[in-house]
């Protein structure tokens, strides 16, 4: 039979030894999740990217349409803008403001190489392509991605624009 002395030094708690064990499963734990958290946080930021590269030529389309004396636009800028005042070929309102500032989801987008064709005495612009890169290559992002104004994306893997990969 027990007594009273042994019974309350069993009702004391946790020893240091179950402690350590505990925290040791814990760390275990945490070691194993932060990788997959990364790898998880990497695909949704692609997949924004993306859907991103996919707006910004549905408001290419839709700038063209809205002012065909200026083709397409050069600028994220200017197919963004404040939603204040009347749209304008500098600020056509076609594009979420936020994107237009160039950087979403751990990617910095742009809009490049673009063609300038002179359409009796008016300039504008023929083509375009779209970029985005991670903003740190295999942390945000491992692939970099270009779009043309036919829509076509393609992918470097190096996180850079050399796109030459098809990613549809």
């Amino acid at each position: 039979m027990k007594t009273l002395k042994q019974q309350l030094r069993n009702d004391e708690g946790f020893t240091l030894i179950e402690l350590l064990i505990v925290m040791s499963i814990i760390l275990i734990l945490v070691t194993l999740a932060i990788p997959q958290y990364n790898k998880v946080k990497k695909t949704t930021n692609q997949t924004s990217a993306i859907a991103s590269m996919k707006a910004i030529h549905a408001a290419e389309i839709q700038y063209n349409q809205d002012y065909p004396q200026q083709g397409y636009s050069c600028t994220l800028a200017s197919l963004g803008g404040p939603a204040t005042g009347a749209p304008s070929a500098q600020n056509a309102q076609v594009l979420d403001p936020g994107l237009s500032l160039g950087s979403k989801a751990g990617y910095i987008f742009n809009v490049t190489n673009c063609t300038k064709q002179t359409v009796g005495s008016t300039d504008m612009f023929t083509g375009y392509q779209v970029t985005a890169v991670p903003i740190t290559v295999n942390k945000t992002g491992d692939l970099g991605y270009c779009m043309d104004e036919n829509g076509l994306i393609k992918t470097d893997p190096t996180g850079g624009t050399n796109c030459t990969q098809s990613a549809q």
